[in-house]
């Protein structure tokens, strides 16, 4: 709360606005977990009601939202401490947690409104039971987890493929897990019935089961590519092991494993069970290759289930082998506190640092300043400040704006606008607002690689935002405002039309 206490008054941001706020608003006015201002994307309804909660009692606010996140974000956290602790001891779990608090993913997400975080939280709970083997404690918790977001069901499955799993395979140091601790692992398909029952619930409210079609031709049909999914492939294992300064810690882990093991009165450090890590590694598996096939946008908050698992037994390592290892831990944890100001070398969504407060503040000073200028004017702006025009709730606007919408601020959208604004009516507008939909880095690691930057257009919707100058161009009219920070830009223009008439 202390970390986040600047933040806690911030306005909604990205997809924050875009569905999951509007969507708990919603089944707070209306008691109904189906959203009906905004499309519904068929996530399960458990983060949407505990915010509806919240605010029932505190208040619809920005700070009661933020402190409903940390609060979730803080049992998540104890999740993995007791994970932690039940697989190795206080010194691995203490240091754990410490590093995921500070992973600038993390960090960044505690506060925000998505439900990765929070499914991640449950996922560990229901993961330490499984350890412990408590067969109904775990059903319960993935139950949670997969009401949380459906793709935490992922983490039941991948530990029951692993029970599966021929016994001399899986027992690797004479310990074997699943005799030893969990003797049920049939529990762990429980999980699937409460999300089998969300989904028929809202298969026959909206005739949809998973989602509006363009939600799951996103993130779905578009991504079933071979090449695609090799591609996704290459990311998802990135974000998994060296995203954010994390490649720190996994090579640290790595070196470490050539050292012996270090010695104590009772004789050596202890590891993890060979047979627990392998559990592990089967939920890390799933998640790699299912969000390599799944998932329109690579998003590395999708990943949260499973970093922490990473961190673990990293961390773990390090404590057997290496004698300064708090050493190489304060290191880290150094480097992933730079990581919340200082952004890499290579593109990433500003929700994985505290880019995302540039975000909010650039789009608070120019929406500010439309509403004060232009409160009657038909604004030409994309997704999601669309949103932020017409929601005073998010916390941009006093009073709605009405607005003209197009995907993004490349040439071929502002010509295509241009166009439709000389020949529709219906079409016209007196302002636009444009802004940096993506984060650019100065000088990309892959910008000289032609083939890249052809497979992200083709396969990871990349496109380049004409900056404020350039669009005014394209548009016919005038940059009146315009802000950066930190490689990211917004800026209103005024078109012709109303400079001719004040004249």
């Amino acid at each position: 709360m202390a970390l986040h206490a600047p933040l806690l008054r911030l306005p909604y941001f990205w997809d924050e606005a875009g569905y999951y706020v509007p969507a708990a608003r919603d089944l707070l006015l209306t008691g109904s977990p189906i959203p009906h201002s905004t499309v519904s994307n068929a996530h399960p309804p458990l983060v949407m009601a505990y915010l509806a909660l919240w605010w029932k009692l505190a208040g619809f606010a920005p700070i009661v939202t933020r402190t409903a996140m940390l609060v979730a974000s803080s049992f998540a956290l104890l999740g993995l401490f007791r994970l932690a602790e039940t697989l190795a001891n206080f010194e691995v779990a203490v240091t754990t947690t410490i590093l995921t608090v500070l992973y600038p993913v993390f960090f960044a997400q505690s506060s925000l409104v998505h439900l990765d975080l929070a499914a991640a939280g449950l996922t560990f709970w229901g993961v330490n039971a499984y350890m412990k083997g408590k067969g109904w404690d775990a059903a319960l918790w993935f139950s949670l987890a997969s009401l949380t977001k459906e793709t935490a069901i992922l983490a039941p499955l991948a530990l029951f493929a692993w029970g599966l799993l021929p016994q001399r395979w899986r027992s690797r140091d004479g310990k074997n897990l699943s005799e030893r601790r969990f003797r049920q692992p049939v529990l762990l398909l429980l999980p699937l019935l409460p999300l089998v029952a969300w989904y028929v619930i809202h298969y026959l409210k909206t005739g949809f089961v998973f989602g509006n079609p363009e939600f799951f031709r996103y993130n779905v049909e578009a991504t079933l590519q071979p090449l695609r999914i090799l591609l996704a492939l290459l990311v998802r294992l990135w974000q998994t092991a060296g995203y954010f300064h994390l490649l720190m810690l996994t090579v640290a882990a790595l070196f470490a494993m050539w050292l012996p093991p270090l010695r104590e009165q009772g004789g050596e450090r202890s590891r993890i069970a060979l047979d627990a890590q392998f559990a592990m590694l089967a939920v890390v598996a799933a998640y790699v290759i299912a969000m390599a096939m799944v998932g329109g946008a690579e998003l590395a908050r999708y990943m949260l289930p499973v970093v922490p698992l990473v961190i673990l037994v990293c961390v773990s390592t390090l404590w057997r082998r290496v004698r300064l290892w708090l050493g190489v831990a304060a290191i880290v944890a150094l480097m992933f506190v730079a990581g919340w100001f200082i952004n890499p070398p290579y593109g990433f969504a500003p929700e994985d640092n505290l880019a995302y407060v540039d975000y909010i503040r650039l789009h608070q000073h120019a929406e500010e300043f439309l509403e004060a200028r232009y409160p009657m004017a038909r604004v030409l702006t994309a997704w999601p400040a669309s949103d932020e025009l017409t929601r005073p709730y998010l916390g941009y606007v006093t009073r709605p704006l009405r607005v003209v919408r197009i995907e993004y601020f490349a040439l071929e959208q502002l010509l295509s606008a241009a166009d439709s604004r000389s020949n529709d009516v219906s079409s016209d507008f007196e302002v636009a607002l444009v802004f940096s939909t993506k984060y650019e880095p100065a000088h990309p690691l892959l910008q000289r690689w032609r083939l890249w930057q052809e497979w992200k257009q083709r396969f990871f919707d990349y496109h380049r935002d004409l900056p404020p100058a350039a669009a005014a161009q394209v548009l016919g009219g005038n940059v009146v405002y315009q802000e950066t920070r930190n490689r990211q830009w917004i800026g209103v223009i005024e078109l012709e039309r109303i400079v001719d008439a004040r004249n």
